[in-house]
Formats: C-alpha cells, structure tokens, sequence
C-alpha cells in the first residue's frame, strides 16, 4: 500500500519538498510540500516514488537516507540550492538523479517550466 499526501511545507519531517518512510505496518508514507498546483505536487510525489522503489531495490534504507539528508540541511552552506541527494556523496544520489529525470520528463508533458518549477521549490 502507498499513502501519498500533499501536506503544508511547515509539517515535513524536515526541510524538504518531497519525503518518503515506510511506517511500522509497512505501507509507503510520501509527503509532498503544497504548491498550490496539483501538476508540480504530482511531479515531486513521482519524483519521491521513483527514488523509493530504486531505493528498496538496491537496498538503500530509508535511516541512511534520512540520516544524510538532514545531516545535509543542518549543514547546508548559504546560497546552496541543491537538493541533497545532488551531492556526490549522498548514498542514493543515482537513484535520486533517475527519479529526477523522470520528474523532468513528466514536467515537460505537464507544461510546467522547470526554471519555475525549480524557483518555487526553492522559495517554500
């Protein structure tokens, strides 16, 4: 089972558009940030599910995840507006970059301009 909701930027785990955790009976919880339209929440729940299932698939738990982006936020320099998961180091920045090809992919078929899109995630 999947449970994807699109909830207020203030009520993420942290700071992030897009979370995914599976909860203590198995079921895969995303979170999208409010954007005031639908197309763009689709696109970051799609972004979220990909780099999931390519998660799980490659055994990359969802702690080492966690753990690095929140490490990445507490620690992000100022001006910086790269998603973690964009940092060589990031344990699933491969699964990351696949997810955001395919969230490219379906903003293009949306009509949503990336450069927008990208500036609206980065002023939440």
């Amino acid at each position: 089972m999947i449970n994807i909701q699109v909830i207020p930027h203030s009520q993420q785990r942290y700071e992030t558009v897009g979370d995914w955790w599976k909860d203590e009976q198995g079921i895969l919880q995303i979170r999208v940030s409010e954007f005031d339209d639908w197309k763009m929440e689709s696109a970051v729940a799609v972004h979220e599910l990909i780099e999931i299932i390519l998660c799980h698939a490659r055994g990359i738990k969802q702690d080492i995840v966690d753990d690095f982006d929140k490490n990445f936020e507490a620690n992000r320099q100022e001006g910086n507006t790269d998603e973690p998961g964009d940092d060589p180091k990031a344990p699933y920045r491969k699964e990351h970059f696949f997810a955001t090809s395919i969230e490219r992919l379906l903003c293009a078929e949306l009509d949503i301009n990336w450069k927008e899109y990208e500036e609206k995630i980065n002023n939440l």
